[in-house]
């Protein structure tokens, strides 16, 4: 079982602008796929909810914390992992930079106390 990144697979993951997502349901299936921001830090990747711990995709994540990622051509089974307090100031500099050409709103929003409270490690399986 793999439980880490390769370096292409981060590499391409952090140059992709969005990340699609599927959560598995109860009777293992994959929901819809929803199209979020993802950042790198270290060797680690994290998302969060935009809309906070309300967002649909954020609570199907919720019940068995496992889904299926696709990014810059990566597509890989993941466990959502909630992430450490302590990463939040990293997570946000990284969105900041990353997607720092948007609006100056839309990274209020994703670096905003509600969108920290949902960030989450995103861990290969």
């Amino acid at each position: 079982m793999t439980t880490t990144w390769t370096s292409d697979e981060l590499d391409s993951i952090e140059h992709a602008e969005e990340l699609e997502i599927a959560s598995l349901r109860r009777d293992g299936s994959l929901s819809s796929r929803r199209t979020i921001w993802v950042v790198r830090v270290g060797d680690e990747i994290y998302v969060r909810s935009v809309n906070g711990p309300g967002s649909d995709w954020y609570r199907g994540t919720r019940a068995h914390r496992q889904g299926r990622v696709q990014a810059g051509g990566v597509d890989k089974d993941v466990t959502l992992v909630d992430a450490d307090e302590e990463v939040n100031d990293a997570v946000d500099a990284a969105y900041r930079v990353k997607y720092g050409h948007y609006a100056a709103y839309i990274i209020k929003a994703i670096t905003s106390p509600e969108a920290s409270s949902t960030t989450m490690q995103l861990v290969p399986r």
